[in-house]
């Protein structure tokens, strides 16, 4: 089995892998030593990946379905609200990427205020999505109300001037929904779908979607409160040989997981004994060793992410916007659609996708959408990069196109769509793609102007998906539509009834005067 995952984790990466080392020996020339630490960092990031998937296979999903379904099963409405709420809490502060986004704000916003206004609001709508599947209220409908509030405010805001604040607010919603969530959230639906009594393809998605309006919310409402003058991102840079890189980046991502992971353990220990005391004991041992590959999966990918990618990706940019700029559009397409593959929480929802619907929708024509979804999202961003225009003119239409196509779409693929948007932007768009933006920003306008228009990125990466799964929904269903007409006119055909004697004899052969002998024996 890790055999297998590993060997997975391998194609996922090594197509990135070769597209960076090919930059790093043309147009952005790097040491040796810079080249090596990429490297090292590539077999971290496969190692880990390979490592994270059996853990939430192991772990994670059971974890969540267990807590779904005891939650569900409870039929007490209060229990239900106050164990979602909690969940949502705790997974979101428990995310990498969100530490990461918070870290490098620090010196303009408090890293534990932000955090926990995300948190708050992933908690609060992780309860909507709840109860959503216990009532049955349409996905479409909350979708809806939510990005209606969530424009009204990022409208409001840049009335006041603080138009600088609405990629930083959209990032956070892609960036909340990550390895460690992911996982969680998804299985949490498939629990709830299968305890409630309705259709469990369609109500196991949308959880994911939900979660990601929340921290938008959040962040908007900080906005508010916020001096947007002195928002500015903080670079967070490890020197020294590789060995020093990699062990201080390993210490601090073996605490920071530990401090992520130590909370969710707790509760499964707490659900174990107190809601599940009949769990098999090889079941619970099972997934107490699934917690650890987790640990330890999520430890390696973050290393060799954070200390192999980032210093990478920013010199990479740098180098691409001084010297070969418009090259930037048609390689981040290039990179956006190879990177996506790499990220672990992609991987979790595919397998969930493909299993829930019994294999009617296949995970290789998701994955497919998916890097084409984020291709586009990334040629988009340094398009802004390189023009500096709002961010506006790419997320309003972006999203009232989704939206439309969400009344025609087939209800299962606009929760998938959603779902795949908040799962797309993970930790390697935050270690990866990001610094890429940055570095290309400060390369082409200046450091002043990364804020405005290298974040974005990842809310750009959250967002292309719901467009193109939904469209990938539409064309299967005209397929689908189509087959069957062509179906119905064969059945027809072959059903019109045979043509009789006389139809099949011409009427010259037939001599209806003439005698018959009869020979009486």
């Amino acid at each position: 089995m890790l055999f297998s995952k590993i060997k997975e984790s391998l194609l996922s990466v090594l197509p990135i892998a070769a597209i960076v080392v090919i930059l790093s020996l043309t147009v952005a020339p790097m040491k040796w030593q810079e080249i090596l630490v990429f490297l090292i960092g590539c077999v971290f990031v496969i190692g880990g990946l390979g490592i994270f998937s059996i853990g939430a296979d192991v772990a994670m999903i059971p974890i969540g379905e267990l807590v779904g379904s005891a939650t569900t099963k409870t039929r007490n409405l209060l229990v239900i609200i106050t164990v979602s709420f909690l969940i949502g809490v705790v997974i979101t502060i428990a995310e990498p990427d969100l530490s990461v986004l918070a870290s490098g704000l620090a010196s303009s916003i408090n890293k534990w205020v932000l955090i926990s206004l995300v948190a708050v609001g992933v908690g609060v709508f992780l309860v909507l999505s709840m109860l959503r599947v216990i009532f049955g209220i349409s996905l479409r409908l909350l979708l809806l109300i939510s990005y209606g509030v969530v424009f009204a405010l990022a409208f409001a805001l840049s009335l006041l001037g603080k138009t600088a604040f609405l990629p930083l607010a959209f990032d956070s919603g892609g960036a909340t929904t990550g390895p460690m969530s992911v996982p969680f959230i998804i299985a949490m639906g498939v629990g709830v779908s299968a305890i409630s009594g309705r259709s469990e393809t369609e109500q196991s998605f949308g959880f994911v979607a939900l979660s990601s309006v929340g921290p938008i919310l959040a962040v908007l409402i900080l906005g508010f409160f916020v001096d947007v003058k002195n928002l500015l991102p903080a670079t967070e840079t490890v020197s020294g040989d590789f060995l020093d890189v990699f062990r201080t980046v390993f210490l601090r991502q073996a605490k920071d997981t530990a401090i992520a992971i130590g909370p969710i353990a707790a509760f499964f220990l707490v659900f174990r004994f107190s809601a599940n005391r009949n769990m098999p004991i090889r079941t619970f041992w099972r997934i107490v060793f699934g917690i650890i590959y987790t640990y330890l999966g999520i430890v390696l990918f973050m290393t060799g992410a954070h200390a192999g990618f980032s210093e990478m990706g920013s010199r990479i940019g740098m180098a691409l916007g001084e010297n070969f700029r418009y090259v930037l559009i048609p390689l981040g397409c290039l990179i956006g659609f190879m990177i996506v593959a790499a990220e672990p929480a992609v991987h979790v929802l595919n397998e969930q996708i493909e299993k829930i619907s019994g294999g009617t929708i296949k995970k290789g024509k998701v994955m497919l959408s998916l890097m084409c979804g984020v291709a586009l999202s990334v040629g988009l961003s340094m398009l802004r990069v390189l023009f500096t225009f709002s961010i506006w003119w790419l997320i309003l239409p972006g999203y009232a196109l989704a939206l439309l196509l969400s009344a025609f779409t087939p209800k299962v693929y606009t929760a998938i769509a959603f779902d795949s948007g908040g799962v797309a932007s993970g930790p390697m768009s935050t270690a990866f793609l990001l610094p890429l933006a940055t570095g290309a920003c400060i390369a082409v306008s200046g450091e002043s102007y990364v804020m405005g228009f290298a974040y974005g990125l990842i809310a750009m990466v959250a967002m292309t998906p719901l467009v193109v799964l939904q469209l990938l929904g539409l064309v299967t269903v005209l397929k689908a539509r189509a087959a069957e007409k062509r179906l119905q006119k064969e059945a027809l055909s072959l059903a019109e009834p045979a043509p009789s004697v006389s139809e099949r004899v011409p009427e010259a052969e037939t001599h209806p005067s003439e005698e018959v002998e009869v020979i009486d024996l």
